[in-house]
């Protein structure tokens, strides 16, 4: 993964994700030096927050929409960060099989290290 970052001309972390990576810190045992790894993450020249716009709210809307309409629903939170993605025109890097389940979303699923 690390290989992976190193050839992005551009990392869009969306809002949904930051705040779910702090949720996880603050319900593990060193949330504060998580929290100052990803605060010194988000600062690198190369890294952009997307905060949740009107655009990306109704990009939800319609994934939301079409997930249960369709019977395939994902977690609340991954619509979210896959509205956001979209909407920058951005590759997700994911972990999670669930997003691969969106249309229109460029994923590249990632096998879990060992």
């Amino acid at each position: 993964m690390v290989a992976l970052l190193q050839r992005a001309s551009l990392i869009f972390v969306p809002a949904t994700t930051i705040g779910e990576l702090e949720a996880a810190f603050l319900r593990g045992t060193r949330a504060r030096e998580n929290q100052l790894l990803l605060d010194a993450f988000l600062e690198e020249p190369l890294v952009r927050e997307v905060p949740i716009d009107r655009k990306i709210a109704r990009r939800y809307g319609a994934l939301f929409a079409k997930l249960r309409s369709r019977g395939t629903p994902i977690p609340v939170n991954d619509v979210w960060i896959a509205a956001a993605t979209i909407e920058v025109d951005a590759r997700l890097v994911t972990f999670d099989g669930d997003f691969e389940r969106i249309s229109g979303l460029a994923v590249e699923l990632l096998t879990p290290p060992r």
